[in-house]
């Protein structure tokens, strides 16, 4: 199968990426699909039941992934849940261009919450912050709360975050240290 893709392949065959999913793979994340997003083309192997052959995984594959600590029957879905991954980062794919940088892990934050209209939803309110029109305000406020889903739901993020002195602040006020984690 491979090889008869290759004659399909436009470019140089031996610049294409090789993807085998595969539980021993590395963790796919954020990083992953920007680079498989700068690539012109990439072939995806997704084995069923019992996986792909081992000489396929060494000597074909030039990349394994793996989605996380789990197995499915077969690797389609795995393929398109990177397919997805890699090709909402292509530009034009998006809506906005700026779309996708803004969502959760491109700078190691989780996103923001977002809210949608009725300001008023079962008694639910916008936080009013977000309809002041205070386009600064409504910024370090979205700022602030990506801070906090972060710092509460996936701290191991901070990690590599690019934080700034006024994040770092904010982080301790919060009681960062207190949590015995780093900034």
């Amino acid at each position: 199968a491979i090889d008869s893709v290759s004659n399909e392949i436009a470019s140089d065959f031996s610049q294409v990426p090789i993807v085998l999913l595969d539980p021993r793979g590395q963790t796919f994340n954020q990083t992953l699909a920007d680079e498989l997003a700068a690539k012109d083309e990439i072939v995806m192997i997704s084995g069923n039941y019992e996986g792909v052959d081992e000489r396929v995984r060494k000597e074909m594959a030039t990349i394994t992934l793996s989605l996380g600590d789990f197995v499915m029957t077969g690797g389609d879905l795995g393929s398109m849940v990177i397919v997805d991954a890699v090709a909402r980062r292509i530009p034009g794919v998006l809506g906005g261009e700026e779309s996708g940088n803004m969502d959760s892990f491109s700078s190691y934050l989780l996103q923001y919450p977002q809210y949608t209209r009725p300001d008023n939803f079962n008694g639910s309110q916008v936080p009013s912050i977000l309809l002041s029109g205070d386009h600064r305000k409504i910024e370090e406020w979205r700022r602030h709360q990506s801070l906090l889903l972060t710092m509460n739901n996936r701290p191991d993020l901070l990690d590599n975050a690019d934080l700034s002195k006024e994040d770092s602040a904010f982080l301790l006020s919060q009681g960062w240290l207190a949590n015995n984690r780093r900034i």
